[in-house]
């Protein structure tokens, strides 16, 4: 099967060796010495806390499969711990890596990133050799002259239970399906996410605290995070007769039933909901009407984007006033201000001039110059000189320049 082996190279070997490579760039740049660092003497991120209680849940997990000679649950479990290491810890902390010095927030970033990797060595050896082998030996032996010789020399790591926060755990992966199911809403009514919202809404097993709800806000880009426990609320149903089961039965009936489908959706949806029977007197008739009667189509409620996934649904509050609206278009600019920056070939230290030439909405957000710090820009005018590029921004034309200043 080799369509499957390449696939476990990419979505595992490859994710890991991303995450690796990552580390290893900036700790390079950094000179950061694991030796010089305990974990212990951190202060550790709600981020770091979680990637952290999954790695000792992940090792509690593996060596009793392996004790079972449960090879396959393990090494998906693997798979999964490597791709929310790389698609979730890694993403949101990236920024941490970034600019000169070593602050204590940066600091923690680094020695839990390096305890993850040079642990995850220990635990993949028995099912990578190679790959474990290669990151073992440059994260550990080219530092600690001390350290086994071969990542194949060392003890299976041990589960360290003070670690372990099942509740943190559980609470992530709620956010995780708040997240997955939020783009989803996002991409159904075509809204980027940079274009703020107001609200989004969720059903989930418990409130999630403050923090967690930071990490949902900054994520999809909403002011305000709310659970609901009316999911229903933010959806509509339209109901039409399934011919080939209510034709024969009720076929002079059929358009006195498409009255009371129109007339009572939500009613009739609960009712035929897990085998259940919606019943109603039509033309001095009793019907009973099944799930199998009815073709059901969901739609989300005007000013709405609903999505869900078994007992979880997440929807946003679609309406945009003008406040919103400018700070979206402020976003877009930023980001193609960016663009510019590299393809220009600036470094990302580099301070520059800005030019832009816009109306509407457009020109108001450029003339406000609130993004200046944010794009390294000195002053903004409506002179164009340097490298210039026209974009659509939300509909609108806009021409924009960057130069460096020197």
């Amino acid at each position: 099967y080799p369509e499957a082996v390449s696939e476990g190279q990419r979505k595992f070997l490859g994710t890991l060796w991303n995450t690796y490579a990552f580390f290893v760039l900036y700790a390079s740049i950094d000179k950061f010495n694991p030796l010089e660092h305990d974990l212990k003497n951190q202060k550790l991120t709600l981020m770091d806390k979680w990637i952290l209680s999954k790695l000792n849940s992940l090792i509690k997990f593996v060596d009793e499969s392996l004790n079972e000679y449960k090879i396959t649950e393990s090494a998906r479990k693997l798979g999964d711990f490597v791709s929310d290491l790389s698609n979730w810890y890694v993403r949101r902390s990236r920024e941490r890596f970034w600019g000169g010095g070593m602050d204590e927030d940066k600091e923690a970033a680094y020695t839990t990133l390096y305890t993850v990797l040079k642990t995850l060595s220990q635990i993949i050896a028995p099912f990578t050799p190679f790959i474990a082998e290669s990151i073992y030996q440059n994260l550990v032996v080219s530092f600690d002259k001390n350290a086994p010789e071969s990542v194949h020399l060392t003890s299976f790591p041990v589960c360290d239970e003070s670690f372990i926060n099942l509740e943190l755990e559980r609470g992530m992966d709620d956010v995780l399906r708040v997240v997955v199911l939020g783009r989803a809403a996002r991409n159904k009514v075509n809204i980027k996410n940079r274009q703020p919202l107001r609200k989004l809404f969720y059903n989930g097993r418990a409130e999630l605290n403050d923090e967690l709800k930071a990490l949902i806000r900054d994520e999809l880009n909403v002011k305000e995070v709310a659970i609901s426990s009316d999911s229903e609320s933010f959806i509509e149903y339209e109901l039409k007769p399934q011919l080939k089961t209510l034709g024969p039965k009720y076929g002079k009936l059929l358009n006195s039933i498409r009255e009371i489908l129109a007339e009572k959706p939500r009613q009739i949806v609960a009712a035929v909901k897990d085998g259940g029977v919606f019943k109603a007197e039509v033309g001095g008739v009793e019907i009973e009407l099944y799930e199998t009667d009815l073709l059901i189509n969901v739609k989300n409620k005007a000013g709405y984007a609903a999505e869900s996934d078994g007992d979880m649904t997440v929807a946003l509050d679609t309406e945009l006033d003008e406040m919103l609206i400018k700070e979206g278009i402020l976003r877009e600019i930023v980001s193609k201000i960016q663009t510019m920056r590299k393809e220009a070939g600036f470094e990302v230290t580099d301070h520059i001039s800005l030019g832009f030439s816009a109306s509407g909405r457009a020109k108001e957000v450029l003339e406000s110059k609130e993004y200046l710090l944010d794009v390294l820009a000195d002053k903004a005018s409506s002179d164009l000189k340097g490298y210039i590029k026209e974009w659509d921004i939300n509909g609108e034309k806009v021409t924009l320049s960057v130069e460096k200043i020197c």
